[in-house]
């Protein structure tokens, strides 16, 4: 992985073979967000909520990243990413939703924001996600 930071904007090169989710976890961000994320990726599984679970969905073949957004938080001291895919697969159909797992497929180049000044939460919440609980940090 390469990174540069400008005040609290990091920009990042994952590289081939990397793990996505572990990549984005070793950076330490605790409250931030993934502005954009464009590349090439393989082992893609996402997911969507049915309104009970989340349902895996594996993408088998290497896709274009299209888009990369979410957030970084915490839960019980562990940082916790919040993502969500957009992949273009070969002839042009896209698909995504809750990114579960993914390997990096020649490049992933994406653009964070940390908050330096704000924590992010997450809790259980009584639909069986984890919500979001953003406050200013005094």
């Amino acid at each position: 992985m390469l990174k540069a930071r400008s005040g609290n904007f990091l920009v990042v090169r994952f590289r081939d073979g990397e793990s996505l989710l572990d990549g984005l976890r070793d950076l330490g961000v605790r409250a931030g967000a993934i502005l954009g994320g464009v590349g090439m990726l393989r082992d893609l599984v996402f997911a969507y909520w049915n309104g009970k679970e989340y349902v895996r969905e594996p993408v088998n073949e290497p896709v274009e990243l299209l888009s990369l957004q979410g957030n970084f938080g915490e839960r019980d001291g562990e940082i916790v990413v919040h993502a969500h895919v957009v992949a273009g697969k070969e002839g042009g159909a896209a698909v995504g939703g809750h990114l579960m797992e993914a390997t990096v497929h020649n490049t992933a180049e994406l653009l964070i924001a940390e908050l330096p000044s704000v924590a992010m939460e997450r809790r259980p919440e009584g639909t069986g996600l984890m919500g979001l609980y953003p406050r200013e940090k005094r």
